[in-house]
């Protein structure tokens, strides 16, 4: 049952990081394209998915 709860939370960290990578590039983004992350909403979405998981990894106690 723990295993379930840790991946459910990761699956909800890479929607809503994802979301809000893509929500970064639509409102901010990067008009003149020199921006490598914000430039592209692929690579902007892939990158906020990232960071929700990493947020989501916890340290060893």
């Amino acid at each position: 049952m723990k295993s379930w709860n840790i991946w459910v939370k990761r699956a909800l960290a890479v929607v809503l990081g994802s979301a809000g990578g893509f929500a970064y590039y639509y409102f901010i983004g990067c008009a003149s394209g020199a921006c490598p992350i914000t430039s592209n909403p692929y690579i902007s979405t892939a990158y906020g998915a990232f960071i929700g998981v990493v947020l989501t990894m916890g340290s060893k106690k």
